[in-house]
């Protein structure tokens, strides 16, 4: 599959978005995003992005003050989910305009768009950030 879930936290851990692409239980959840945010944030900024959890490997980045963490299959490309993060980022940067915490939270509907735009099923089907983009400003137009 690739992709397992993708999470935006904040500095003090505070989930700000969270798509999954598996099932888990609120419950299994929450518990998994305690442990990997955790375990994220302790890392000091030497340390390699990517960490090794359960049977997901995690890639993560942080931008200001916003940790993107995904969780992908052990036999997946880092390099390609620190890329995918990259565009996640830029491609939010170009609608928001210097996406931040605020953003993600007053227009949540829109963050989860892009997402459903960029990846389904997890796996990653759209890399244009104009393609991503073109459906959000055609509605922000009738609204």
């Amino acid at each position: 599959m690739g992709i397992r879930f993708i999470l935006m936290v904040n500095k003090q851990g505070q989930t700000r978005l969270a798509q999954y692409y598996e099932y888990l239980t609120i419950e299994e959840r929450r518990a998994l995003e305690g442990e990997i945010v955790r375990k994220c944030l302790a890392r000091n900024e030497q340390q390699c992005s990517f960490v090794e959890h359960r049977n997901y490997k995690i890639v993560y980045r942080r931008y200001a003050s916003l940790f993107f963490l995904v969780g992908v299959d052990n036999d997946e490309n880092e390099l390609a989910i620190l890329e995918f993060i990259h565009l996640l980022v830029e491609t939010m940067d170009r609608h928001f305009g210097n996406v931040c915490e605020l953003d993600i939270m007053f227009h949540l509907e829109k963050a989860h768009f892009m997402l459903e735009e960029m990846v389904m099923n997890g796996s990653i089907v759209e890399t244009s950030k104009s393609n991503i983009l073109t459906p959000i400003q055609l509605m922000d137009k009738t609204s």
